[in-house]
C-alpha cells in the first residue's frame, strides 16, 4: 500500500531552504537587537565596534550566551568574556 506524504510546493527545493534561512537569520538578529536593548536599559554603554560584532553574529548559541552574560555584565565587552 502506497502512503501519501502531503507536501506544500517547494517543498525540499531551493524555496524551502530559502525561507527556513531567513527565519533563523531573523531569529538572530532579533536576539541581537535584545542583547542590545539589555545593556541599554541597564545604562551600559555600547561601543560601535560591541555592536556590530553582536549584529553581524548569526549563531543562536553565541548568541544565547550573549544574551545571558547582557543580564549581568558591568561592560558591553564583558558579553565576550572567555569562560
Amino acid at each position: 500500500m502506497a502512503t501519501y506524504t502531503p507536501r506544500f510546493p517547494g517543498s525540499g527545493t531551493l524555496i524551502e531552504e530559502t525561507l527556513i534561512e531567513g527565519r533563523a537569520e531573523g531569529r538572530a538578529e532579533g536576539r541581537a537587537e535584545d542583547i542590545l536593548r539589555i545593556l541599554d536599559r541597564r545604562g551600559i554603554e555600547v561601543p560601535e565596534a560591541v555592536r556590530e560584532r553582536v549584529t553581524a553574529c548569526t549563531d543562536l548559541d553565541i548568541l544565547g550566551t550573549w544574551f545571558d552574560r547582557a543580564l549581568t555584565a558591568a561592560s558591553a565587552e564583558e558579553l565576550f568574556a572567555e569562560s
